[in-house]
């Protein structure tokens, strides 16, 4: 059999990203992180809303910080769905998660929230499992059948469950 360019594990790990798709990460992470502290600061202002209470969301709509949150929001939304695009949510999801610090930050500096140290750790240990989430390609592809199976003749393995699985997926 002659041996394809690629084998099919190359080929699960050829996906890196481009200055263009770490831009459109970063646009997600500071357009939610701005988003949400607009409006929190906006829904500060409009007061408590309970379901006795409905109609203050309708106010809430007219507070220029709330508008201003909803557009940040609509910008955060579109640049999310441009990267679910071309990368997995187990890769996106995870990192944009440095947005934590961002609403942080904002948070204790704009909104003088008080940050307790305990809620520091926990946001540095979810910013901190992106080291492990970073290290995997962005997009899961799937191979081709001919590289499957040159890569079962080359190292044969017991045929279990889930390698059946895998081959009548790869085979559709």
């Amino acid at each position: 059999m002659a041996r394809s360019s690629k084998s099919a594990s190359a080929y699960y790990m050829k996906h890196k990203l481009t200055p263009q798709q770490y831009g459109v990460l970063l646009i997600v992470m500071f357009t939610a992180a701005i988003g949400d502290t607009l409006l929190s600061h906006g829904m500060a202002q409009v007061g408590s809303v309970d379901l006795h209470h409905l109609g203050l969301l309708f106010a809430a709509m007219k507070n220029p910080w709330v508008i201003a949150g909803i557009v940040m929001l609509i910008g955060f939304f579109a640049s999310y769905l441009s990267a679910l695009s071309w990368a997995d949510l187990t890769f996106v999801l995870p990192a944009t998660s440095f947005s934590y610090v961002v609403v942080a930050v904002l948070s204790h500096f704009w909104l003088h929230e008080h940050i307790s140290v305990a809620r520091w750790a926990g946001i540095l240990l979810i910013v901190g499992g992106v080291g492990f989430v970073s290290q995997g390609p962005a997009l899961t592809e799937h191979a081709p059948a001919a590289a499957l199976a040159e890569e079962i003749v080359e190292h044969p393995k017991p045929v279990t469950s889930s390698t059946a699985a895998a081959l009548t997926e790869v085979s559709r």
